[in-house]
């Protein structure tokens, strides 16, 4: 009968689908800002979640002793008075009946009436809070994490608005209701034919609740899901892996597009350096076949071994040669290595 009452109630308030109505009388003390609910997914056939409260909050899960120093405001937010018929043979009817009992024989329909007084809205300082969690930690060693974690299906929620009552209330329902409950207080004394029943509930009861989900990573740090497009949940060590082999990927990537880029700008450089060579004759160009000049030589013969040619074998592409010249010397060494065509004419081209 509470939970039918506050489904109507979240049904015409509305709220853009994040109102959530609490589903049963004796949790409504447990749906107050920053308390913790878990949300599970019922089954695949049922697209709508279930959440269950806990007894914690979310100081509760956060590692140290501070208090969290965002804080809650509360304004009116309408009076809600609501008369309706409902069919034995719908689904809120056949729920009114096991949720209370109803005798409805000869009966096809059940009057429900919710007085609900003024309500007011009370909400997280969702700002503060955002910039307080950048310095706070989850505590894995708690229990409600760890009973979370093993659940892949289980989404950790912090309650950021509750909607409450301001006094006294009662619902009522008329055609034959038999109620059983310790909490609730039956008005009987002015219904001889059992034909209206009413429960009455305290000031302050929390009728409808919003979240926000939980999103932990693996050190500990944590998001507030604050937008419909985000999930909450737990990073999964697997998770982790394939985004750090992700990035990985890209740091090589970069790196062979770079060596490519510097390979390709090697090559034009070496194509306009020799281009002369080739474009003259032997006679013109081959100036170690000239008379005094100075002479290639294989330098393996002289136990020097093989090694990258001073002229193209420089940079990120090692071009080795085995041939080299004993007059020229660079820095301190006494020969250089050249390639015996073209590199070792166009190397003395140059130094003439």
């Amino acid at each position: 009968m509470f939970a039918a009452a506050t489904k109507s109630f979240v049904k015409q308030v509305g709220d853009g689908g994040r109102l959530v109505p609490v589903p049963s009388l004796s949790e409504a003390d447990k749906y107050q800002p920053l308390s913790l609910v878990v949300k599970k997914k019922r089954c695949f056939l049922f697209p709508r979640y279930k959440f269950t409260s806990t007894p914690f909050t979310l100081k509760d899960i956060l590692l140290g002793d501070r208090e969290i120093s965002a804080g809650v405001s509360s304004y009116q937010l309408l009076n809600y008075e609501d008369e309706s018929d409902v069919s034995l043979y719908g689904r809120r009817g056949n729920h009114i009946v096991n949720d209370v009992g109803i005798n409805v024989t000869g009966s096809d329909s059940v009057a429900v009436k919710a007085s609900f007084g003024v309500v007011t809205k009370h909400e997280v300082e969702v700002s503060t809070l955002l910039k307080e969690i950048t310095t706070r930690k989850i505590n894995f060693d708690h229990s409600l994490i760890r009973q979370s974690r093993r659940s892949r299906k289980a989404v950790l929620c912090v309650v950021m608005e509750s909607i409450r009552t301001t006094r006294q209330c009662s619902l009522s329902v008329h055609a034959g209701i038999r109620g059983e409950s310790m909490r609730f207080h039956f008005m009987d004394e002015q219904n001889t034919r059992g034909r209206d029943k009413a429960i009455v509930f305290p000031a302050h009861t929390t009728i409808a609740f919003s979240v926000f989900e939980l999103f932990i990573y693996l050190d500990g740090a944590f998001d507030l899901c604050v937008t419909s497009v985000s999930k909450g949940g737990f990073e999964m060590e697997e998770t982790a892996t394939f985004a750090l082999l992700y990035r990985l990927r890209n740091i090589l990537f970069e790196r062979n597009r770079r060596v490519m880029d510097a390979i390709s700008r090697s090559q034009l450089y070496l194509d306009d350096l020799f281009s002369d060579y080739y474009d003259k004759s032997l006679s013109m160009s081959d100036i170690s076949l000239k008379e005094g000049t100075h002479i290639r030589v294989n330098l393996l013969n002289h136990s020097i071994p093989k090694g990258p040619c001073i002229l193209c074998g420089m940079g990120s592409f090692k071009r080795e040669t085995v041939y080299g010249c004993f007059q020229c010397s660079v820095d301190g060494q006494k020969y250089v290595r050249l390639h015996a065509v073209p590199c070792f004419d166009v190397w003395h081209k140059r130094m003439k």
